[in-house]
């Protein structure tokens, strides 16, 4: 019991510190998205690998391994950026919404690309999930792009490494390996060319102020340390246990969007959402039970 407590601990702070980081992006929202993705690929790095390297964890991982995290880079890269790019525009209700959105489509990939056979409660979860886009689209007038980025990306992501064995700190180590040449790029690009980016806005920000700079560098530990957090507690827990804490993480984006950043949340919204929830708690229940069984 005692184990499975301190998982369920390490998961839910975890999953807490994931929901609040959009504070933290917030803070530095005056630095463009592609260098703060930068910084946070570059520190995350030396983070993870200072750990790896002092735990005598930091091997090379087989050729065939080494392609496969350099594909799941591109998904995490993808996400990551649109999660950072949410919080500084205010979209931080959809970025919820995109991880809420994330089981369902994990299960969808399953059946479209690994073969895996859905059962009707399955299937009628989809469905709602969908349901709740297209009311979206129509009601509110605007698709959420970012929604469908951060959970299809997700998605993706862990469909890449579901055949991986190497253990989730390294596979996200060498992750950032693939992508830290592109990062440095860029960052030569936005201090001594002048790169602006997606949103036009001049970078370069790293030496400019130090509170700055020591924020971005701490992005690499406030993406390492929920990973830590999260592989103790997967030793520890039942996939379905993590299924339902992992929900916090979207519960308090959804919270801070509404009652912090003041988001127009309005009716199409909440109905929306308790669509995607209905869809989850029904998720939620059969899994229980299937792994039970």
């Amino acid at each position: 019991m005692k184990r499975e407590t301190a998982g369920v601990l390490a998961m839910f702070l975890a999953c807490s510190i994931w929901g609040f980081s959009a504070f933290y992006y917030s803070y530095i929202s005056q630095v463009p998205p592609l260098e703060v993705l930068s910084h946070r690929t570059i520190w995350t790095s030396v983070f993870i690998g200072l750990i790896l390297l002092a735990r005598r964890g930091l091997v090379v991982i087989p050729k065939e391994s080494f392609l496969r995290v350099c594909f799941a880079a591109i998904f995490i890269s993808i996400n990551w950026f649109f999660f950072i790019y949410a919080v500084q525009i205010g979209k931080v209700a959809q970025s919820s919404l995109g991880y809420y959105i994330f089981p369902l489509v994990a299960v969808a990939f399953g059946a479209i690309f690994l073969g895996e056979r859905l059962s009707p409660s399955q299937w009628f979860a989809i469905s709602l999930a969908v349901i709740a886009v297209v009311l979206l689209s129509f009601g509110v007038g605007e698709f959420p792009y970012i929604s469908i980025m951060l959970a299809v990306t997700f998605g993706l992501y862990g469909l890449v490494k579901k055949p991986l064995t190497i253990g989730p700190m390294r596979s996200v180590f060498w992750e950032v390996v693939c992508l830290l040449p592109i990062a440095l790029i860029w960052l030569t690009g936005t201090h001594f060319f002048g790169w602006q980016g997606i949103v036009g806005r001049d970078g370069g920000f790293f030496g400019s102020e130090i509170k700055v700079s020591i924020a971005l560098i701490f992005t690499g530990i406030l993406t390492g340390v929920p990973l830590i957090l999260m592989a103790f507690a997967m030793e520890r827990l039942r996939l379905a246990t993590v299924g339902l804490v992992q929900y916090v993480n979207p519960t308090l984006q959804f919270l801070l969007a509404t009652f912090i950043f003041l988001e127009p949340i309005g009716r199409i919204h909440l109905i929306a959402f308790g669509l995607i929830w209905t869809g989850l708690g029904i998720y939620s229940y059969y899994a229980i039970r299937h792994e039970r069984a």
